[in-house]
């Protein structure tokens, strides 16, 4: 058996892990993975003491806001994987990627390919509805909601794949703030609400209760199916495009 400790200061990283089938050399998460293993604080303030006492042979971060957690870390000596997508195919080339730093690189490609088989057939199904004659709905999705965020990075790109369109942020763009003209002129068909670090526990009334001169199909998603980018996303596509075509 490996004997690779992991600290995983990323829920992405926790979950790919996870499917990677590695859970057991997971020694440390952060307070915002599920997972039955010893924290080591908030995804933004690790305690690099708890950390230190694991004595982990890899350490996993992600996204922009995580970066100068990943230089303190290699100013410390550890060893480390960071990883910050901004796009679809970059979220699934980083299971390889990971998987090849955790050790496992096969297990990687396995899943890698999993991913993109998946994808393919959520295309194909796209494809047909198309080709008979449906059209692309706009999708509005939120991630945030004092101040309304539209979702950016790979969620373009994910709408896109689910079979919507998205004119609120560009793919690999940061989320941006919005307001009501933006989203009124657009006239989404639906909205998707994935508030970071609600799970799903929010009411779509915070749509409705706003007065803009919309009226979508509000769904409510898990904040990970979308904001995650583990292999979470892959089934928060297929979920959203099981919605926009029923």
């Amino acid at each position: 058996m490996d004997s690779t400790r992991i600290v995983s200061l990323a829920p992405s990283a926790t979950a790919t892990l996870v499917a990677l089938g590695v859970a057991d050399r997971i020694v440390g998460i952060t307070s915002h993975s599920d997972l039955d293993c010893p924290t080591v604080g908030g995804w933004l303030n690790p305690d690099y003491e708890a950390i230190a006492e694991l004595s982990p042979d890899l350490i996993c971060t992600s996204d922009g806001l995580q970066s100068e957690i990943h230089t303190e870390l290699t100013d410390r000596g550890y060893t480390t994987y960071h990883h910050e997508p901004s796009r679809l195919a970059a979220v699934v080339e980083g299971f390889e990627s990971l998987a090849a730093a955790a050790g496992v690189p096969e297990a990687g490609r396995t899943l890698r390919t999993e991913a993109e088989n998946r994808l393919a057939a959520v295309e194909k199904r796209v494809e047909r509805r198309l080709d008979g004659g449906a059209s692309r709905p706009t999708v509005y999705c939120e991630e945030w909601s004092n101040p309304p965020m539209a979702a950016g990075n790979w969620v373009p790109d994910a709408v896109e794949a689910a079979g919507g369109r998205y004119p609120f942020v560009a793919p690999g763009d940061r989320s941006t703030e919005t307001d009501r003209e933006t989203v009124e002129q657009a006239d989404p068909d639906h909205a998707v609400l994935h508030i970071c670090g609600t799970g799903s526990q929010v009411s779509a009334d915070r749509i409705h209760d706003r007065e803009w001169a919309i009226d979508p199909v509000v769904h409510v998603f898990d904040d990970s199916l979308l904001n995650q980018p583990s292999p979470h996303l892959i089934t928060g596509i297929e979920q959203l495009s099981e919605l926009l075509y029923p």
